[in-house]
């Protein structure tokens, strides 16, 4: 028999653990078991229903077909006074690309802006699709190693270090952050911010976890740099996850390029999704009672860890996640979470998707499901670690 087609050196990216944790949780779900999710960054809650009638009238309406490359020019517009609301910004509509989520804004942004073998910094711990989809694209990877002690947060001079070392062509950051929840104060992001313009590094700031703050708000780097790149969702604070929309707010000079890779790539954002989407900028009500039910279910978090033991997190300012350290139970945090799975029946995420050399001892608990079902989560999780402490 010939053999099959090879494969290529740039697909030989790690999985995304937390999907696999998905796919082993739906099997036992299929056997029979009850299992409480904790181990995806998706919204409990459905769509806001403005949203979804949004979608319904466009389904009824059948004009369905191909957009523009670079998204409706209403919902282009609307996006705009948005950063006008919400950040006190004046940018044109014409920098803003609508994109097939954050994922699409990703491969755009990093096709448009770095050429083959270029240097970017990411946090690790860091959301593991950023390192994938840079290998993927022949990108080197750059890393800003984040700990408790510096409380997961990375800072200019973190970048300025990493420079000195070779030089970065860019960096990827996210604010609020995945897995931790952190949050980069204002203070430090203008100075990451200009420490990139004084080096000619593009900065892409992912702020897809926007909206989703507790006790301060989140600034977008835009209020402290006209060059960055800001990528956002309607999947996280609009709950649009399955929607597959984002966003980009490039400077006008790339606008042009990520057009043209738009057109080959994706000919265009989905119409459907677009269209209900405009609906989302008047959905506050909705997704603000989703916002409270996150922060409940963060309070729950914050007062029964310590309790079980789990003394150690990342502080969890923003995005719906905690970090958690449960080093005084294992190492091997992959196993920990496996044997979670098959015994209490609590699907969570292990560290080392988000920190291949010291994930080992740090787990991912998402805290965005039903109030009922997170709380019926840490309950099995306590009664799960109860025999295990000493």
């Amino acid at each position: 028999m010939t053999p099959p087609p090879k494969l290529s050196r740039r697909s030989e990216i790690s999985p995304f653990l937390a999907m696999d944790a998905l796919r082993e949780a739906k099997e036992l779900e299929r056997a029979g078991r009850r299992i409480i999710h904790m181990e995806l960054g998706e919204p409990g809650a459905p769509t806001p229903q403005t949203i979804r009638q949004a979608g319904v009238a466009a389904l009824s309406n059948g004009q369905l077909g191909y957009g523009e490359a670079l998204g409706h020019r209403v919902l282009r517009e609307e996006i705009a006074r948005f950063y006008r609301k919400k950040y006190d910004i004046e940018i044109s509509p014409d920098r803003v690309v609508i994109t097939t989520g954050s994922s699409g804004a990703f491969l755009l942004a990093l096709i448009a802006g770095f050429d083959s073998g270029a240097r970017i910094a990411v946090t690790q711990p860091g959301y593991p699709a950023y390192t994938n989809i840079l290998s993927a694209l022949g990108l080197k990877t750059a890393q800003l190693r984040l700990s408790f002690e510096n409380n997961f947060t990375p800072t200019a001079s973190m970048l300025a270090a990493l420079h000195k070392e070779e030089k970065l062509q860019g960096a990827l950051l996210m604010n609020p952050a995945n897995p931790t929840g952190t949050m980069i104060s204002n203070e430090s992001l203008a100075d990451i911010c200009h420490y990139c313009d004084l080096e000619n590094i593009t900065f892409i700031s992912d702020e897809i976890y926007h909206g989703l703050e507790y006790e301060k708000n989140a600034q977008s780097a835009l209020c402290f740099s006209e060059n960055a790149i800001i990528v956002n969702s309607f999947s996280k604070y609009y709950a649009m996850t399955g929607w597959r929309l984002g966003w980009i707010v490039a400077p006008t000079t790339w606008v042009r390029a990520l057009e043209r890779l738009q057109q080959s790539l994706a000919i265009c954002p989905p119409t459907l999704s677009q269209t209900a989407a405009l609906a989302a900028f008047s959905a506050h009500e909705e997704v603000e009672d989703n916002r409270l039910i996150y922060a409940r279910n963060r309070h729950l978090l914050l007062d029964r860890l310590p309790a079980m033991g789990l003394t150690r997190f990342a502080p969890p300012d923003g995005a719906f996640y905690f970090y958690v350290d449960v080093s005084r139970f294992t190492r091997d945090s992959l196993s920990f979470c496996r044997r979670l799975l098959m015994e209490a029946g609590v699907a969570v995420t292990p560290g080392v998707d988000f920190d291949p050399q010291n994930g080992g001892s740090w787990i991912r608990l998402s805290y965005a499901g039903p109030e009922a079902e997170v709380a019926e989560g840490v309950a099995r999780l306590a009664n799960w670690l109860a025999p295990q402490i000493r």
